[in-house]
C-alpha cells in the first residue's frame, strides 16, 4: 500500500516537472536578411537594364523613320531647271502648294493645314532651302500682280516661320500673272493661278 502511494506521489510530482518545466516558445520578428537586400538589388538593376534597352530600341526605331522620310523625300524630288537660277533646283509632291482669294494675299484656314505639313516636312530636313513663289491670275496690271504676287509669297513664308522653320532656309521671288499654272480665261483656271508655288534651292 504504501509502496503505491509513493509510486503515485512520484508520478504527480514529475508531471507537475514537466508541466513547470516546459520553456514557452518566444515569437522572434523577422529581421530583414542580406538575401531580402540581394534580391532588391537584383530587381532594381533588371529595372534599369529594361529601361536602358527601352531607350536604345526608341532611338533606333526614331532613325530608322527618319531614314525612311529622308528616302520618301529623295525619291519625290524632280529636277528642273529655273529661269533666273543657276544649276538645277527641285520639286517635290511632298511640298504642297497652297491658294489664295481674288486680290488677297492672307492665309485662307482651308490651307493652314497644307503650311502645318510643308513646316513639318522642312523642319524634319534642316538641310533644305526653298523659294516661294507668288502667282496671280490675269486680271490686273503687270505691275500690280508683281506686288501682290510678292504679298502673297511673302505672307506664306511669315506663316512657315511662325511654324518652326528659319527664316534663312526661305526665299520668295512673285512671277505675277507671267506663269500662269491654267492658261483658261475663266474663274476655274484663275483660282488655280492664284497660288503660292514651292521650290527647293538646295537638298
Amino acid at each position: 500500500m504504501v509502496t503505491r502511494i509513493l509510486s503515485i506521489v512520484s508520478l504527480i510530482l514529475c508531471f507537475g516537472l514537466l508541466v513547470t518545466g516546459c520553456p514557452k516558445k518566444t515569437v522572434m520578428k523577422e529581421e530583414p536578411s542580406v538575401k531580402k537586400a540581394d534580391e532588391s538589388g537584383r530587381i532594381e538593376t533588371e529595372r534599369a537594364a529594361k529601361e536602358a534597352k527601352e531607350r536604345e530600341l526608341a532611338r533606333i526605331k526614331e532613325e530608322e523613320a527618319k531614314k525612311a522620310r529622308e528616302r520618301e523625300f529623295e525619291k519625290s524630288l524632280v529636277a528642273k531647271k529655273e529661269p533666273g537660277i543657276e544649276g538645277e533646283v527641285f520639286e517635290s509632291k511632298l511640298l504642297k502648294e497652297i491658294y489664295f482669294d481674288f486680290d488677297k494675299y492672307d492665309i485662307r484656314p482651308v490651307d493652314v493645314g497644307i503650311l502645318k505639313e510643308n513646316s513639318a516636312l522642312l523642319v524634319k530636313n534642316p538641310q533644305i532651302k526653298i523659294q516661294i513663289e507668288g502667282h496671280c491670275d490675269e486680271r490686273g496690271t503687270a505691275e500690280y500682280n508683281l506686288a501682290l504676287g510678292e504679298r502673297r509669297a511673302n505672307s506664306t513664308k511669315t506663316y512657315l516661320i511662325s511654324l518652326g522653320v528659319p527664316e534663312g532656309r526661305i526665299s520668295t521671288i512673285s512671277y505675277g500673272k507671267e506663269r500662269p499654272l491654267d492658261p483658261g480665261h475663266n474663274e476655274e483656271a484663275w483660282a488655280k493661278n492664284r497660288r503660292a508655288h514651292f521650290i527647293i534651292l538646295s537638298k
